[in-house]
C-alpha cells in the first residue's frame, strides 16, 4: 500500500496538481480528507517560516507526513514587498483587487518593475524536515491584463513572456510557476523515498 502523505492545504485543485505528477507512488491527502479544519495561524516572518509551521502542526497533531507551502511575490524597487504579506498586503486578507491597487499605487513613477514570486514547501517525512523552494523572475505591468488565475498573476509578467500569468492558460502557468519549481524538486525528492 502507497505511504500516506498530506498536503496542509483544502484547495483541491493544488492537490490535484501534485498528484498528477506523483502518480500512484503516494496516497495523497488534503486537510479536508483528514477531517482536519483547524485554523492554523501563519505567523512567521519568513515563506519558509510559515511553510514550517503548517507542517509542523499536522505532524504534531496527526503524526503522518505531511507538507505545507508559502508563496508570495516580492518587488525589488519596494524592497522585496509584499512578501510574506502579500495576501494581506491592502489589510484584508486575499483581497486581490485592493493588493493589486497598492501595488500599483506603491510603484507609480517608479521605472525598476523587477519583481519575482517565491514558492517555499517544508516537507516532513519520517519526522524529519525538508525545505524546497521555487523561483520564478519577472516585472510589474503598469496595469492589469487577462482574467485567469488569481492574486497578482493579472499585473506579473513572467521574464521571457509578453502576457501576464493570468492572460496564461493554467497549464501554461503551472508548468513554469514558482510552485511547480518547488514542486518538481519536492516529488523528485519523494521519488527516491518510495
Amino acid at each position: 500500500m502507497p505511504a500516506t502523505l498530506v498536503f496542509a492545504t483544502h484547495n483541491q485543485h493544488k492537490l490535484q496538481e501534485v498528484a498528477a505528477k506523483t502518480g500512484n507512488q503516494l496516497n495523497l491527502q488534503s486537510l479536508t480528507d483528514i477531517d482536519c479544519h483547524d485554523d492554523i495561524e501563519e505567523n512567521g516572518i519568513t515563506f519558509r517560516a510559515n511553510a514550517s509551521i503548517k507542517s509542523h502542526y499536522i505532524f504534531n497533531k496527526y503524526n503522518l507526513n505531511c507538507f505545507g507551502d508559502d508563496s508570495g511575490l516580492e518587488i525589488e524597487a519596494l524592497n522585496g514587498e509584499p512578501g510574506v504579506y502579500s495576501a494581506r498586503y491592502a489589510g484584508e486578507h486575499g483581497n486581490h483587487e485592493a493588493n493589486i491597487a497598492k501595488v500599483l499605487e506603491k510603484l507609480q513613477g517608479i521605472s525598476n518593475r523587477k519583481a519575482n514570486f517565491r514558492t517555499v514547501i517544508s516537507l516532513i517525512w519520517n519526522g524529519q524536515e525538508h525545505f524546497f523552494e521555487g523561483v520564478i523572475q519577472g516585472s510589474i505591468r503598469h496595469e492589469k491584463a487577462g482574467a485567469k488565475g488569481f492574486g497578482y498573476d493579472p499585473i506579473f509578467e513572467p521574464d521571457g513572456y509578453n502576457i501576464t500569468f493570468a492572460e496564461m492558460s493554467m497549464e501554461e502557468k503551472n508548468s513554469i510557476s514558482h510552485r511547480a519549481i518547488a514542486m518538481e524538486k519536492l516529488i523528485a525528492f519523494l521519488n527516491q523515498q518510495v
